[in-house]
């Protein structure tokens, strides 16, 4: 069977610190387990920063989930990595080779360029995974697909609506999709992932991964409202006509419903004024 046609690679990466490298690198000689040094560089976050996330440049990946777009903008399919065992080495092995395999589709984040990317590329360092066709040495800067510019290789949304990083985008990924009606963060957000791996709970992790990917995709939707490439009633189609897709599949993805319960009616300014233009017209 040959691989769907697909245009666009919406993702989003979940991981977790690889406490052993920390407890090597930060604390030698310390003796710490994996988990103390993670808490231990937890803790000295919060002083100094008053954040407990650590550096990428500590983490691996434990979840991926990638959604399929087609050219014209259809939801085609949702697929998490090396589900259910969530093996690292896996996940970013699959994650590359996909990303050729189906021939070099665009990829969608939500601030990848500073995370989601970073990591991935690292890990690819870690476990000796060729990317070659991703780093295009042999091409000039600007047509390198991870040159920062180059869209049509990454369009992170968080750059483009800040004017690639000209703001702050205060809020974040659940700011973007709550304005749509959408639920953003249900109940988990990123800094509880290494606590809920660290209680077995790798299915939570997948299934918020999940979310921030539909997130991510209703995003992407409006840019293209306003990138000119999609109408709004377009649009609204595609997200009427996806949430039935994911309601014809929530019965194998319990999150779905979850994620749908979630979701709100967007209060569409467009309509209020065809209606008030049809009862201008209507008056004698």
């Amino acid at each position: 069977m040959p691989p769907p046609d697909f245009k666009y690679l919406i993702f989003d990466v979940e991981s977790i610190a690889d406490g052993d490298l920390i407890a090597k690198v930060r604390y030698p000689g310390e003796s710490l387990s994996p988990t103390e040094a993670v808490e231990k560089y937890r803790q000295e976050l919060i002083v100094k920063w008053g954040s407990e996330f650590i550096p990428y440049t500590f983490h691996v990946p434990i979840s991926v989930t990638i959604g399929k777009v087609s050219a014209d903008f259809e939801l085609i399919e949702m697929k998490s990595l090396d589900e259910p065992d969530y093996d690292p080495f896996q996940i970013v092995r699959k994650f590359w080779k996909g990303w050729q395999v189906f021939k070099q589709p665009t990829l969608v984040t939500f601030n990848g360029r500073t995370f989601d990317i970073p990591l991935l590329e690292l890990s690819a360092y870690r476990f000796g995974i060729n990317i070659s066709e991703w780093l295009g040495e042999k091409k000039i800067s600007y047509e390198k697909p991870r040159h920062r510019f180059n869209q049509a290789a990454h369009l992170d949304l968080q750059e483009v609506l800040t004017n690639f990083s000209a703001t702050r985008f205060n809020g974040g990924l659940n700011l973007a999709a709550m304005l749509l009606g959408k639920p953003g963060k249900m109940g988990i957000a990123g800094h509880m992932v290494q606590d809920l791996y660290d209680r077995g709970e790798l299915k939570s992790i997948n299934d918020y991964c999940q979310c921030d990917v539909l997130d991510t995709y209703f995003v992407f939707l409006r840019y293209k409202v306003m990138s000119g490439d999609l109408t709004i009633e377009r649009e609204q189609e595609i997200v009427s006509s996806t949430m039935a897709w994911l309601e014809e599949r929530s019965d194998d993805e319990p999150v779905y419903k979850e994620y749908l319960s979630g979701c709100c009616e967007w209060a569409n300014p467009w309509k209020r004024e065809e209606q008030a233009q049809a009862t201008t017209e209507n008056e004698p």
